[in-house]
């Protein structure tokens, strides 16, 4: 993990690049988190709906992961897109949803380092996939911009990087990362969803089934790769065939806990089931192996709670030293 001290000018830098000598801790997944303390939760509103009524639980949420050992708290705006809240909604308050969700996050890593004397905790802005999670076939770069841009403008100010999430496809990816850059000089992490396997003998996908060798000349135009929102088994393959084809990026992950097998229904009909079989002591076995295949930033998406941060965050402090 990161260590600073007091005098420490350069650490939040180093953080947000990133390097792959350090393993860094991403916190987990926000809404089953909010669910799980009380927070207004449903689908399709997700996590928007405890931004909207409940405000102060979504401070509480970023503050129990930082409690369990995350060095990197990100915003609450996954949800905000026609998408999740409808189009209505999102024109008249995506933007004010947007800097509100940054300014609770930006509040709660400052109050943070100011206990810590230094700037252990850093801020990801959120951006969402614009067109619903796992849906390649419905993205479209012409209405992208209508979308994201309100949440970019929003963010900037109080987040210290870019984690672009749940990239389903090539396409998405090159167009989220030029947009970016034309409003914001901020790095950027972009993270691709997997398609989950039935079949481990077959080589791992996008979700757009595109193959990962495709992904490889995005790199060139981002602080980091990571991939996230898809099962813990199909990591450790794109690890270790992302790093062996470029030595020099970070590489993160952050899994999900979905029983995405039997999943019948589109991803804002209702809730997922989650495993049981993924506890705080599986997933670490998990990272261990991800941050063998080359992996410097582990943290949890949907249903990977406090309880597994902190796993985490006690089981690979020396894996690197």
């Amino acid at each position: 993990m990161v260590t600073t001290s007091p005098t420490d000018k350069t650490s939040r830098l180093a953080l947000t690049q990133c390097p792959s000598s350090q393993i860094h801790i991403l916190d987990g997944g926000l809404g089953r988190e909010l669910e799980r303390i009380g927070a207004p939760f449903r689908q399709p509103e997700w996590s928007a709906l405890s931004l909207m009524e409940a405000p102060d639980l979504v401070a509480q949420v970023h503050q129990n992961f930082v409690d369990a050992g995350a060095q990197i708290i990100t915003t609450n705006t996954y949800a905000l897109v026609p998408f999740h809240i409808g189009q209505q909604q999102f024109t008249e308050k995506a933007f004010d949803l947007a800097e509100h969700a940054a300014k609770i996050a930006k509040t709660v890593a400052n109050k943070n380092n100011a206990i810590a004397h230094n700037d252990k905790v850093v801020v990801a802005g959120c951006l969402p996939p614009a067109f619903g999670s796992y849906k390649p076939e419905l993205f479209c770069a012409e209405k992208l911009a209508s979308i994201l841009l309100p949440l970019i403008e929003a963010q900037a100010p109080y987040i210290d990087f870019w984690l672009v999430e749940t990239i389903s496809s090539v396409e998405e990816a090159i167009a989220v990362t030029s947009l970016i850059k034309q409003h914001s000089s901020k790095p950027i992490w972009l993270s691709y969803s997997l398609s989950n396997r039935q079949d481990f003998s077959k080589p791992v996908t996008l979700r757009s089934n595109e193959p990962l060798s495709a992904i490889l000349p995005t790199l060139d135009s981002i602080d980091a790769v990571l991939f996230n929102c898809s099962q813990p088994e199909e990591m450790e393959a794109a690890i270790a065939f992302t790093r062996n084809h470029n030595a020099d990026i970070p590489i993160g992950v952050y899994a999900n806990s979905f029983s995405e097998h039997v999943r019948v229904h589109d991803a804002n009909e209702m809730l997922s089931t989650l495993r049981e079989d993924v506890t705080p002591e599986k997933y670490l076995a998990y990272a261990q192996k991800w941050v063998a295949a080359g992996a410097s930033i582990v943290g949890g998406c949907c249903g990977i709670g406090p309880a597994h941060i902190k796993a985490l965050a006690q089981g690979l402090v020396h894996t690197l030293e």
